[in-house]
């Protein structure tokens, strides 16, 4: 009895000295923090001094691996339940991870993609928190990023946020640095459908007469609604991209809000075809003398690729400024400037610059123009997207449909 009680006092007095050491019924029990929850683990050691001595050696090296951040739970306690939940976890802070995957993102997109990437993971890993560790984030964690971004932000740029961190976070969870299912928890917000708004001919006529000072803007207006050009497609247009005998314009580039140039929005070149408006446009803007000379200019194709260009600007801010220093190209926010002047004094309903694209499909396709070529004209893949921004003006006819397809049905025959 007396050395049972010794030996007793003695495993007392050995577990005492070792913090984190407990004795789980016949066995030895490890106890430790991770990722803010407590764990305990058991060893299935009976107990005596040397196993209790073996377990604070055991305890101290999880915690020291914890410390460094590679701490690997199912290599300590591969028999473990938890071993599978966290067999593929790493520790990381979401700065550094951030850190090692905006190179890796860049390589495949243009550094005019990769400064917006980077401007949204980074106000979204700032309010997540920078230190805080990839592997301890919840769905909650996201769940409660989307709320707080849409309180202040508009939905179609917490939409892009939340998109763009799907995408660091799957690559956080494809490299077990994250739990499963945080890039799901990414749910961008529905968007309601907003029809487009196309000019009516009196508004266009408003605009023309009332609201352009100058030849150029009449000109320039004129030319973007017969043409259905972008803004950025309309600003990069250069003197060399008319061909006044083939009535036709070459669209092959496009001009971003920071002044650089890269391919149309499908990443291909196209030819429109000009209406006798959109032609003798053209021939005004030609014959206005700006005395621009001809620039040589860098076109992105994509990261790693570009051509150079020396081209003349079609449409430029010189011919109107009052300032010497100018850029000789219209950018999509100066133009956006100039249409909101020219609305004003037209006194129209105000719409946004990419609204004379929409006039352009909208005309075209009241005129039962042929959907495939209105789409090869604004540089659509398909005309899967005239089918479902446009189904209105489409539907707008659909009760002559009928007599137009037999008519021509008896064509045929």
């Amino acid at each position: 009895m007396g050395r049972e009680r010794a030996a007793g006092c003695g495993l007392e007095a050995e577990l005492a000295r070792h913090s984190g050491i407990e004795i789980h019924g016949s066995s030895i029990r490890i106890v430790f923090m991770w990722r803010k929850r407590r764990y305990r683990e058991t060893l299935g050691l009976p107990v005596t001094k040397a196993n209790i001595k073996h377990a604070a050696q055991l305890r101290a090296a999880v915690l020291h691996d914890i410390k460094m951040g590679k701490f690997d739970y199912a290599e300590h306690f591969p028999d473990s339940k938890q071993a599978g939940n966290y067999s593929n976890t790493r520790d990381e802070r979401l700065h550094a991870l951030l850190a090692r995957y905006k190179p890796l993102k860049a390589v495949d997109i243009t550094k005019e993609t990769e400064s917006r990437y980077g401007i949204a993971l980074d106000i979204c890993t700032d309010m997540l928190g920078r230190d805080r560790l990839g592997s301890v984030l919840l769905p909650e964690d996201i769940q409660k990023l989307r709320v707080s971004l849409i309180e202040t932000r508009a939905t179609s740029t917490v939409n892009h946020y939340l998109a763009t961190l799907a995408g660091f976070l799957g690559w956080c969870e494809a490299n077990g640095y994250c739990r499963s299912g945080l890039a799901n928890a990414c749910t961008r917000f529905e968007m309601t459908e907003r029809d487009p708004d196309p000019l009516t001919k009196a508004e266009l006529d408003a605009l023309l007469t009332k609201g352009c000072l100058h030849p150029m803007d009449r000109a320039a207006v004129t030319l973007a609604v017969y043409t259905g050009l972008r803004p950025g497609e309309l600003g990069a247009l250069a003197r060399e991209d008319i061909d006044l005998i083939k009535g036709q314009i070459h669209v092959n580039r496009a001009i971003t809000s920071r002044g650089t140039f890269k391919l149309p929005k499908t990443g291909k070149k196209r030819v429109v075809l000009l209406f006798p408006p959109a032609l003798d446009a053209c021939k005004e803007l030609l014959a206005i003398e700006h005395g621009i000379e001809p620039r040589t200019i860098t076109v992105q194709l994509t990261r790693h690729e570009s051509i150079r260009e020396t081209v003349t600007p079609l449409i430029s801010p010189v011919v109107q400024a009052r300032k010497k220093n100018v850029n000789p190209w219209f950018i999509p926010t100066s133009w956006n400037s100039k249409w909101a002047n020219i609305q004003r004094r037209a006194k129209i309903r105000p719409r946004r610059p990419y609204q004379t694209r929409h006039t352009y499909a909208c005309w075209c396709l009241v005129a039962r123009g042929n959907l495939a070529f209105i789409a090869k004209q604004m540089g659509h893949k398909d005309f899967t997207m005239l089918v479902q921004v446009y189904a209105k003006w489409m539907d707008d006819e659909s009760p002559f449909e009928l007599q137009h397809i037999w008519a021509g049905m008896q064509k045929a025959a």
